[in-house]
C-alpha cells in the first residue's frame, strides 16, 4: 500500500515539475506596428500572432514585457532577462554573435518613405513660382515694355496706334512689343519712320533670342526640380535630409553608404519629426513604413523606389537557448498546416 502510495505521489510530482517546466516565458518586444503593438488592451500583429500560434503548439504560457526602445528589448536577451525577443528583428551576423535566432519568420528589406506631396511629376506653379524663373519673366517683361515704350518715343507723331500720352502709352506700347515677339507684330502698326523702322527689324531678330531664352529658362527649371524632389533610389538621397533608427539595418546601411543622417531612439519620435516636416526622406524596414502609409499616414507620406537589402526577421534567444530547436520544428508545423499563411494573410494580405 505504502509503495503504490509513493509511485502515485512521485508521478503527482514528476507531472507538476512538468507543467512548472512548461513554463511561464518571459518575452520581450518593442511596439513596431503591424509586427508588435498592442490594441485594447491586448497583444497584437503580426509577430504576437506567431508567438500565440508556438505557444499553443507547445504548451507554452508567457509574460510580454514591452520596451521603448529596440535596444533595450535586445539588451534583455543578452543579459538573460527574458527567454526570448519577438518583434520586426534583423538575422544579423554581428547580432548572431550576442544570441541565437530562430529560422525566418518574415522575408523583409529597407524602403524609403518621403512626404507624398514631394513626389511626381513637377508641378508648372512651382516652376512658375521660383525665384529664377521669376527673375527671368520680369526682365523678360522689362525688355518688352522698355522696347514698347522706345517704339512710341520714335512713332508717337508718325503712327496713330502710338499717338497718344506718356499715361496712356505704357500698356498700348507693352501690348504692341508683346504681340510683335509673340505673333510677329501688327500689318496696320508697322513702324513709319525710319529709326522706327530699323528698330522694329532688331525687335524682331531679337525676339527670337528672347523667346528662346525664355522657353530654355522654363525647361531648366521645371528638368531641375523633377531631379531635385525626385526620390526612387539610394542615390538620391544624397544632400536630403534623411531619418531612421539607431542601432537599426537601416542606420547601419546608412553609415556602409557615407550618407548622412538623423537617428532617433524610437519609431514614435521618428513619424513625429517626419510629419512635422523636418525629414526628407525616412530609411527603415519596408514592411513598418508600408503599413504606416497605409494606415495613420495615409496621405502623409508614400513609399518610393524598390525593396532593397533585402533580410529576415526571427526570434530571438539568449545563446544556448534549449527553445531555439523546438520553436524551429513549430514553426514548420506552422509552415505545413497552412496556420502561418492564415496569419500572414491576416496583417499583409496574399504574398505574390
Amino acid at each position: 500500500m505504502l509503495r503504490h502510495l509513493y509511485i502515485f505521489l512521485s508521478l503527482i510530482a514528476g507531472l507538476c515539475a512538468t507543467a512548472g517546466s512548461a513554463q511561464e516565458l518571459d518575452v520581450s518586444t518593442v511596439t513596431r506596428p503591424p509586427f508588435s503593438m498592442v490594441e485594447d488592451g491586448g497583444q497584437t500583429g503580426f509577430s504576437m500572432d506567431i508567438l500565440a500560434a508556438l505557444s499553443e503548439d507547445l504548451g507554452w504560457n508567457y509574460d510580454v514585457q514591452r520596451y521603448d526602445q529596440f535596444s533595450d528589448m535586445l539588451s534583455a536577451i543578452t543579459d538573460g532577462t527574458a527567454d526570448l525577443a519577438i518583434a520586426n528583428i534583423s538575422i544579423t551576423a554581428q547580432r548572431e554573435t550576442l544570441m541565437d535566432f530562430s529560422q525566418p519568420i518574415f522575408e523583409s528589406g529597407l524602403q524609403i518613405m518621403i512626404p507624398a506631396d514631394k513626389q511626381g511629376s513637377p508641378s508648372l506653379m512651382r516652376a512658375l513660382m521660383s525665384r529664377e524663373l521669376f527673375l527671368a519673366i520680369g526682365i523678360a517683361f522689362a525688355l518688352l515694355l522698355t522696347g514698347g515704350m522706345l517704339m512710341w518715343y520714335f512713332e508717337r507723331r508718325a503712327q496713330p496706334y502710338f499717338d497718344r500720352k506718356i499715361n496712356d502709352a505704357w500698356f498700348p506700347s507693352f501690348w504692341w512689343a508683346l504681340n510683335l515677339v509673340v505673333n510677329g507684330g501688327f500689318e496696320e502698326r508697322v513702324p513709319r519712320t525710319a529709326f522706327g523702322k530699323v528698330f522694329g527689324v532688331i525687335l524682331v531678330i531679337s525676339s527670337l533670342f528672347v523667346v528662346s531664352v525664355f522657353t530654355a529658362r522654363i525647361t531648366s527649371v521645371m528638368t531641375i526640380e523633377a531631379i531635385t524632389n525626385s526620390v526612387n533610389s539610394v542615390n538620391d538621397l544624397y544632400g536630403r535630409r534623411i531619418a531612421t533608427i539607431q542601432g537599426s539595418t537601416a542606420a547601419a546601411f546608412l553609415d556602409r553608404r557615407d550618407l548622412s543622417y538623423t537617428s532617433y531612439d524610437g519609431l514614435d519620435p521618428l513619424i513625429a519629426s517626419f510629419e512635422a516636416g523636418e525629414i526628407d526622406a525616412v530609411v527603415f524596414d519596408a514592411p513598418i513604413l508600408s503599413y504606416y502609409t497605409s494606415h495613420e499616414g495615409k496621405g502623409i507620406g508614400i513609399v518610393t523606389g524598390a525593396v532593397f537589402l533585402r533580410e529576415n526577421y526571427g526570434i530571438a534567444f539568449p545563446t544556448g537557448s534549449p527553445l531555439v530547436e523546438e520553436v524551429n520544428q513549430a514553426l514548420l508545423t506552422l509552415r505545413e498546416n497552412g496556420t502561418y499563411d492564415t496569419i500572414y494573410r491576416k496583417w499583409f494580405g496574399s504574398r505574390n
